[in-house]
């Protein structure tokens, strides 16, 4: 704690905004505003964007909408104010734009004005980020003192630099630093974020108050995990993962001034708001919760992201095929987690290939979920394509998904559900799945996670429900059988497909990891697997192009992390 200092309570607003939504985002903010007022707090902090909501993609580049946001921005300060929160202190996020052009801009608000603008410096043009193309750099900083402190900001990627605006920061000399972030949800990224916002705190020699975005927001989700660390890196707060929340932490702070300058090539400004500090109270006790393990993380952000999904693109209910196998069981659970039984509706279509089984543990899978459920058989509508097409192998065996996907976008047009795709990770690496059949719909929820994972999270989800005293929510059968698309007698997936966990493996290293052939036989991996999986792999990017978007949970989902041509007749191990 720091000697002859003020104390501050700070509130970090862990919200929800939706892209484009000003007035709702604007009415958020309020809300989540007179709770921290009614919480004692003096300053807020609200996500990188909030107001936008985040990410705005090309949106950025519409002067109308940019304009939009500086006019909800000034009509906010206003509305504070007008709700009791005037003296409060308010971080938000949110579009601006001037003759250099858009801009990643945070503005404080207090007594119904905007007392301060900051726009992001470092702009991440990796992953999923594509941010040199939607907005311009800041060089500048403003720090304001608020009864007796000094605080700066430094929003998202400004905080991942080394010696850049914290540096700058702890040159000028601040009593600490808030961070509004939008720092989208990977598997495992909390063993990355803290210790570096750690290190930063330790950088500016002040605690730092890392605010970050919850919710959905198309194919990424993003998990929260709010919190403070103290000037010496240790975790002050922390607010849970995956929900909205209000964290309020009390910080002792350093009551020495900034001094303006120039700093890392950054010009840093001070503005006085109110020099004297308040009066010592008694702080609250820190709460810090504990991160979720890593398949409950998983699980909560596969939720959010189906969820909002759905009911930001004002759906109601969602429809998809139910096998009675893993996947479409997995995507079950989650769908009815998201949305609730009364709007899950699952339809068997059982081909003459169906084994008995496999009917009854989709039957039982709907039981048990308590969600819609009807039965639709396919073989007479396959037998019609057959015959008058005169199909057989592999056309006989695709026609049967393709009807299937005829059903489902049928009943979607005829109730107004949401279709969902059940593929998961594996399957769209290699190309096994159907272009207009079981790749038809509108979301795909397990789109980035890999099979082995799919029964991993089964595994947790029941005995998760066991634990709570509850009927686990997928038949065993489902888990334990040897999957299969059940499209000829017999068929299995090892009959065109390497075991799944030697095939998770290679996948792991050469989409995740981009190793090359040389690399994955260093590995271990037999050369000749390598070949057959790589060249399933490439040949598959026109599928994956075509396939629906889904909830990314890992460091290089397809889609906006991997990101490779159509056309391409570079072959790995032919050089």
């Amino acid at each position: 704690m720091a000697d002859n200092g003020a104390m501050l309570r700070i509130a970090l607003a862990q919200v929800n905004p939706t892209v484009g939504d000003l007035t709702a985002n604007a009415a958020q903010t309020v809300t989540w505003a007179r709770k921290a007022a009614e919480a004692g707090a003096h300053v807020v902090v609200f996500p990188e964007m909030s107001l936008t909501g985040y990410p705005v993609e090309d949106l950025a580049l519409r002067r109308t909408f940019a304009e939009a946001s500086r006019s909800a921005l000034r009509a906010l300060a206003a509305s504070l104010a007008d709700a009791g929160c005037g003296e409060l202190l308010v971080y938000v996020g949110y579009l601006d734009v001037d003759d250099v052009g858009p801009r990643d801009a945070a503005a404080a608000l207090w007594r119904g004005e905007v007392v301060a603008r900051q726009f992001k410096h470092h702009l991440p043009n990796y992953g999923v980020f594509d941010e040199q193309r939607w907005f311009k750099a800041g060089r500048t900083m403003d720090v304001l003192r608020f009864h007796g402190c000094d605080i700066g900001m430094v929003i998202c990627e400004d905080l991942w630099q080394e010696g850049g605006p914290v540096s700058a920061l702890g040159a000028a000399g601040v009593g600490v630093v808030v961070s509004p972030n939008a720092s989208p949800y990977e598997r495992s990224k909390d063993d990355i974020r803290l210790p570096l916002v750690a290190r930063r705190a330790a950088e500016a020699g002040a605690p730092l108050v890392y605010a970050n975005q919850v919710g959905g927001q198309d194919d990424l989700v993003f998990d929260g995990d709010s919190f403070v660390v103290g000037a010496d890196g240790s975790l002050l707060a922390r607010a849970p993962q995956f929900v909205e929340h209000l964290l309020v932490a009390d910080l002792a702070v350093a009551a020495g001034g900034c001094a303006p300058g120039t700093y890392e090539g950054l010009e840093v400004r001070r503005r006085v708001l109110s020099a004297d500090p308040v009066p010592a109270y008694e702080p609250l006790a820190a709460a810090v919760r504990e991160p979720l393990s890593d398949e409950a993380e998983v699980w909560s952000a596969l939720v959010v992201g189906l969820r909002d999904y759905v009911h930001k693109n004002g759906f109601r209910s969602v429809i998809f095929g139910f096998s009675g196998g893993i996947d479409s069981a997995v995507t079950a659970a989650l769908a009815v987690d998201a949305l609730g039984p009364d709007s899950v509706h699952g339809v068997s279509m059982p081909s003459q290939y169906s084994s008995a089984h496999s009917r009854d543990d989709a039957a039982e899978l709907a039981r048990r979920l308590g969600c819609h459920f009807r039965v639709e058989p396919v073989e007479d509508m396959v037998r019609v394509y057959v015959a008058q097409l005169g199909l057989s192998g592999l056309a006989e065996e695709n026609i049967q998904a393709r009807v299937r996907g005829m059903i489902l976008m049928s009943l979607s047009n005829l109730e107004g559900h949401l279709v969902l795709a059940t593929g998961n990770k594996t399957e769209l690496a290699v190309g096994y799945s159907t272009m207009y059949g079981d790749a038809v719909g509108g979301f795909a929820p397990i789109k980035d996670v890999f099979k082995t994972q799919v029964w991993a999270l089964a595994r947790w989800r029941n005995a998760a429900a066991e634990k709570r005293g509850e009927v686990p929510p997928i038949p065993e059968n489902s888990i334990a059988k040897p999957p299969s698309a059940e499209l000829r007698p017999g068929q299995l997936d090892t009959d065109s497909l390497p075991d799944y966990g030697l095939l998770d493996d290679i996948l792991d290293d050469y989409v995740e990891g981009d190793r090359g052939y040389a690399e994955l036989v260093e590995a271990g991996f037999s050369p000749e697997t390598i070949d057959r999986v790589i060249r399933m792999v490439d040949r598959a990017e026109y599928k994956r192009r075509q396939y629906p978007i889904g909830t990314k949970t890992t460091f290089k989902a397809f889609g906006r992390d991997r990101r490779l041509p159509i056309t391409n007749c570079w072959r790995e191990g032919e050089f």
